[in-house]
């Protein structure tokens, strides 16, 4: 099922884990459509740019699953508000840069990063689908080495 021009849900809900231990690892309506407007607002829109695919490491995870990694009830990608993801052959930072001044998010966090090694950790970022009223994405940006999180200066 597509979510947008370039991606397709079973990226976003193919997990390895969840298979194994025989999860459901299906979105609800409300974050399907939170999944459709994070490719519509963010990951077409990078994709575009780049002009080379998206390797989505982590993106729509069921309640269940996302206790059974060790994440947190109110992680993003529980609502379909958040992927992880690289782009093979391009530096985060390039990426990371482009996003910030190109597009409005509401996080945007490099995770697990080695200095001096461009394409180390991966990317995370999220999308909150606005309502009449809400107000914009936050736009934060961290870096987080698995410890703490620390403000991210490219």
């Amino acid at each position: 099922m597509k979510l947008g021009k370039y991606f397709n849900l079973e990226e976003f809900t193919n997990s390895h884990f969840a298979k194994r231990l025989s999860i459901v690892n299906r979105p609800d309506f409300e974050s399907f459509q939170n999944l459709k407007s994070l490719v519509k607002n963010i990951l077409d829109p990078v994709r575009e740019h780049f002009q080379k695919p998206l390797i989505i490491s982590s993106g729509y995870r069921s309640l269940q699953l996302n206790r059974l990694i060790g994440s947190l009830d109110k992680s993003q990608h529980v609502k379909g508000q958040a992927a992880d993801f690289h782009i093979s052959g391009i530096g985060h930072y390039e990426v990371i840069d482009w996003i910030q001044n190109h597009l409005e998010f509401d996080q945007l966090i490099l995770e697990f990063h080695e200095q001096f090694k461009p394409e180390s950790g991966w990317i995370h970022i999220s999308y909150v689908k606005k309502k009449e009223g809400d107000k914009k994405n936050r736009q934060e940006a961290f870096m987080f080495d698995g410890k703490k999180y620390s403000d991210l200066i490219i």
